[in-house]
């Protein structure tokens, strides 16, 4: 297959998926990861890794609460919520 056709065939495919509605969006964390909120801010957070508990100055998510991608509903919403040590929401 020469250069010029498999550079039609890539183009080709990569319209085709933009036209059929596909999207990427960045995840928050790698797989083997979870997200944890920054105790005491809107915009802080970390990765951490499965089976350990976050570090200092951070807590989990309340379950079925984590942000998954960015600009999902529950970044969106945990960007504009501060914590406490606990977990507890202290404003808004």
């Amino acid at each position: 297959m020469s250069a010029l056709w498999r550079s039609w065939l890539l183009t080709g495919l990569l319209v085709a998926g933009l036209l059929a509605g596909c999207s990427w969006h960045e995840k928050i964390c790698r797989s083997q990861e979870y997200p944890a909120k920054a105790v005491g801010n809107t915009t802080g957070r970390t990765c951490v890794q499965k089976g350990q508990d976050p570090p200092p100055g951070y807590v989990r998510y309340p379950s079925g609460q984590e942000p998954k991608y960015v600009g999902d509903k529950w970044d969106k919403y945990w960007s504009t919520v501060v914590v406490d040590e606990h977990g507890n929401i202290v404003s808004t």
